[in-house]
């Protein structure tokens, strides 16, 4: 049996094609359906490695009871929030106004009109304490619909009316904001941190590396931090390399920890993590000056490169954190497992070493780390390998194989940032011949797609996609001086202007270009990633700092906005507090004149992360050599130095 997703390209549609749901894929076909048989909607919403997706699916969806009930009151449609952000950011809103929180599955119930009356989350198939099952909220809603519709649609149309409520013309713009804002965010997340166990806040703890970046670049930049934000950082970084929600045996970080001690996660693994993560490694190990942080951005990296890169350099987005049905069963073991595997010394040796005992810590299995204070260090790396490969064999995990745009450029970026501070070419040779991907596949002119699975293109490009690819433009040119790359993010943020600005300030989420909903979110949060506006942010002064003049509009412009509305809890926009800093404290100019015998790469790998690199491959007038040697002309703090032939490189030092 199937139905109207069969013919989809995503992972996620495609796993409920067989259901005996009549679901349909988003689109005018399922709502001219309901409006022709006068039906309400059902919206669901979420990813292919989603648990309680997986978990709904099977209660719900599989079942005939429950698919009889829809198919007969309700026209059913499945999104893919990875393929549709727009999407699910409007009805997300919708879902934490109507029900208190938010997630994933999320379930909408609307009008034809595409005007939500009823939102929530996961539902059991039968009613429980304190929770009513799925079976029983359909047939809730279905004689609702019939005897009492009014209702319905009257709250339907004033949560319309509430959520297309504009408010852009009443954002404030701030005098003292370089000074107020950032220090504001810092304390926030200080007061929140956990002494104890490291990570900001209870949990469950998301790693939210913006955040860390942020504090690094604060204690870096501002001077006015004790010490405190760089050693909460620090702390947390390492208890999430020692714990469970890093990949010990296969590398990479989990989504999030369920736990306080980083011990036990939700096991899947997302591409926007583990990307955002190497970048905040990779830079914490020039900040710190700790060979433990590039080695986990590079065990991350590698990971990436060997578990989730397709054979054209393209990144496919995620890993199920179920198999067998069973959330975790590929990444536990027992101690007699390893025994047998690795023989009994070994076996007990690297137990020992992992913390993995006969009781287990994880439902009687064993999740291994090294949060009981062992040494980090590859003392058993080929005991590790054997187990690595031993694991392989048990099955094989979900694996959701679409590349996404926005996702694809995170991973740019970082490996271009891991190129810079490792000097391992291969990285920057990987973030290449990705950008040769999303140029090929991803990008027409200069309009972007969402994504692409399998040579299919999905629809065209968000807020996100641009602000990200953008700044990925940005990461190539500043590992390679290679001015086609700054030219090409210029072009991207120039089109972002083009579809998605408002003349009151900000972005859109969706533009021009794109199918209209029901309303226009601008969205500004900084939550598992950063906001594209917050990024544009970051962009378009770093675009300006570059010398494209033609961005400082622009950038007064987004400031003020994104200033208006983290005002309330800068804590959750950092990645805009981010950008404030990169403007308030212009980085150091260093123009670099190079002989016929440098490499241009070479050189510039060797330089500061937070700094603004010209390459000259021939003196000039102005830049001669000095000695016939490669020549570097520095200025900072509005002075220029005399011209010098070593390279300015300081190890402590931040992106």
């Amino acid at each position: 049996m199937s139905n109207h997703l069969k013919d989809q390209s995503s992972p996620y549609l495609l796993q409920h094609a067989g259901n005996p749901v009549d679901w349909y894929p988003w689109g005018t076909e399922a709502f001219e359906k309901a409006q022709r048989e006068d039906k309400p909607v059902f919206l669901s919403i979420g990813y292919s490695t989603c648990h309680w997706c997986h978990v709904m699916a099977h209660e719900s969806f599989e079942n005939e009871q429950i698919a009889e009930i829809l198919n007969r009151y309700f026209v059913s449609i499945k999104v893919d929030r990875e393929e549709r952000p727009d999407i699910d950011s409007v009805y997300m809103s919708v879902c934490q106004s109507l029900s208190g929180s938010g997630g994933w599955p999320m379930s909408i119930f609307m009008t034809a009109a595409q005007k939500p009356f009823f939102a929530g989350t996961y539902y059991p198939p039968e009613s429980r304490p304190g929770m009513i099952g799925f079976t029983d909220l359909l047939l809730v809603i279905a004689e609702k619909w019939k005897s009492d519709r009014e209702t319905l649609t009257a709250a339907a149309d004033t949560i319309v009316d509430q959520i297309s409520t504009s408010k852009n013309d009443t954002y404030d713009i701030y005098e003292e904001i370089r000074e107020k804002l950032p220090a504001q965010a810092v304390k926030m997340l200080c007061g929140s941190f956990d002494a104890q166990y490291g990570g900001f806040g209870p949990a469950p703890k998301f790693p939210l590396p913006h955040n860390l970046l942020f504090l690094m670049l604060y204690a870096y930049l501002a001077e006015k931090d004790t010490g405190r934000a760089a050693g909460q950082v620090k702390m947390t970084l390492m208890q999430m390399r020692r714990g469970g929600i890093f990949d010990q045996i296969g590398h990479g970080f989990s989504r999030y920890s369920t736990d306080r001690y980083y011990l036990v996660p939700h096991f899947e693994k997302m591409l926007y993590d583990n990307a955002l993560l190497i970048i905040t490694y990779a830079a914490a190990y020039r900040f710190f000056d700790e060979d433990v942080f590039l080695d986990t951005a590079k065990k991350t990296a590698d990971y990436v490169l060997c578990e989730m890169t397709g054979e054209n350099g393209e990144f496919y987005s995620a890993q199920d954190a179920d198999s067998d049905g069973e959330e975790g069963k590929f990444y536990t073991w027992s101690y007699e497992e390893v025994c047998a595997v690795l023989g009994k010394k070994k076996g007990k040796q690297f137990c020992e070493y992992y913390h993995i005992t006969k009781q287990g810590n994880f439902e009687g299995k064993n999740i291994p780390n090294l949060l009981n204070g062992q040494e980090i260090s590859d003392t058993f790396d080929e005991e590790r390998k054997i187990l690595y490969q031993h694991r392989r064999s048990r099955m094989k995990l979900h694996l959701d194989d679409k590349t996404l745009t926005a996702w694809n450029a995170l991973m740019i970026s970082a490996l271009a940032l891991l190129y810079r501070v490792s000097g391992k070419r291969e990285y920057l040779l990987a973030a290449q011949k990705a950008e040769r991907f999303l140029k090929e596949y991803l990008t027409q002119d200069a309009v972007l797609y969402v994504g692409c699975r399998r040579g299919r293109r999905l629809v065209k490009g968000f807020l996100d996609d641009y602000a990200y690819t953008a700044a990925a433009y940005l990461s190539l040119y500043e590992a390679t001086a290679d001015g086609e790359y700054l030219q090409r993010a210029g072009v991207i943020a120039g089109e972002a202007g083009k579809q998605f600005a408002d003349e009151n300030g900000g972005y859109f989420l969706y533009g021009t270009k794109n199918d209209g909903l029901i309303a226009r979110p601008k969205e500004t949060y900084d939550g598992a990633l950063p906001s594209g506006n917050s990024v544009m942010a970051y962009v378009l002064v770093r675009l300006l700092q570059y010398g494209q003049t033609a961005y400082e509009t622009a950038v007064r412009k987004q400031f003020a906005f994104l200033s208006g509305e983290a005002k309330h809890y800068p804590a959750g926009h950092t990645m805009f507090m981010a950008a404030l800093l990169w403007e308030s404290y212009p980085p150091q100019k260093i123009t670099v004149v190079l002989t016929r015998s440098d490499n241009t790469e070479q050189i510039t790998a060797r330089l500061p992360l937070y700094a603004d690199i010209t390459v000259l491959t021939q003196e000039t007038e102005e830049y001669p050599l000095l000695h016939g040697r490669t020549t570097y002309y520095i200025c900072k703090n509005h002075t220029c130095l005399p011209p010098v032939n070593q390279a300015p490189f300081c190890h402590r030092d931040i992106t």
